[in-house]
């Protein structure tokens, strides 16, 4: 399996920090930002990763992760242009992922708790279909939200509903057998212009979904965003 962190972004509403640095450099206690997707990255099992992120960022993360290879990785890089959209990430990918499967993370989401690793070896072993995860939140209004049955299979998807089916947010994790560049090519920018993730999933969705929810401690660094 292949990873991906897409650490693009102008990181607006952490002004003035971020008018000179990207906001997954930033310190995060005693590390920057990117170090802790990465991590989670790691955890899951994955040592091939692909870093997106804008042209005038792209150069620093260069210069402080290097090929990867002190931590026991091998990372590579691409530019994402423009902001078009987190799905954008599996068509600037489609050439590094190949014939794999492929975990993204998002840069600026920071997942930790009991039992984390289980779940991402769970998702990293699923050979078809997309596993997401959902994190109980009291206001599920302000994200993607995701609805599951009694079996806890993911039934329904909706991007900042005015009435949510359930109080899950959808995170910044997502992992997704090789059909995922196919899909990405198939979807068609939004009312906002962009390649919605929420779109992707709903794709994975109609063909047999699988789900996966995590109740750890997921801290999403940008404050309160959308998921899509």
């Amino acid at each position: 399996m292949k990873g991906i962190v897409l650490a693009g972004g102008s990181g607006t509403r952490l002004y003035p920090l971020t008018m000179v640095t990207s906001k997954q450099l930033l310190p995060i206690y005693d590390k920057p930002m990117v170090y802790y997707p990465l991590s989670t990255l790691m955890l899951a099992g994955i040592r091939d990763i692909l870093l997106i992120s804008t042209p005038q960022d792209l150069p620093n993360f260069e210069r402080l992760l290097g090929d990867g290879s002190c931590y026991g990785i091998h990372l590579s890089y691409k530019v994402q242009p423009s902001p078009d959209g987190l799905a954008q990430a599996f068509i600037l990918g489609e050439e590094f992922i190949g014939k794999d499967s492929c975990a993204m993370i998002l840069g600026d989401n920071i997942f930790y708790g009991a039992g984390l690793t289980k779940h991402l070896r769970k998702a990293a072993g699923n050979k078809t279909g997309a596993t997401i995860f959902g994190y109980y939140v009291d206001d599920p209004e302000r994200f993607g939200v995701v609805e599951f049955a009694e079996n806890g299979k993911a039934v329904s998807l909706e991007e900042k509903p005015d009435k949510p089916k359930s109080n899950y947010a959808v995170t910044g994790l997502y992992f997704y057998d090789n059909k995922v560049c196919e899909y990405a090519k198939l979807l068609k920018p939004s009312g906002r212009g962009e390649l919605e993730i929420t779109d992707l999933n709903r794709i994975n969705l109609e063909q047999g979904f699988a789900k996966s929810s995590y109740l750890g401690t997921w801290l999403c660094l940008a404050g309160y965003r959308h998921s899509g």
